[in-house]
């Protein structure tokens, strides 16, 4: 009687921890989008053009200001 509580007992924790330890699988959806790039330039280069572009403007105001020495 001992030998089959024992061994009962043995296949119940056995059967409880495949079970317990078994885990579904998870389902992966990937979705590709499509992009569309406009330049080839980073956000640093377009700054950049940005701040030349109120320099340079900038710049004409002053010589204008000057005046032409011819």
């Amino acid at each position: 009687m001992k030998r089959l509580i024992v061994i009962s007992g043995f296949l119940a924790i056995t059967a409880g921890s495949f079970w317990s330890c078994r885990e579904e699988p998870q389902k992966t959806v990937v979705k590709e989008k499509q992009v569309e790039k406009q330049d080839d330039e980073g956000i640093l280069e377009r700054t950049a053009k940005k701040v030349d572009k109120k320099v340079n403007k900038e710049i004409d105001e002053e010589i204008d200001k000057i005046g032409d020495d011819n």
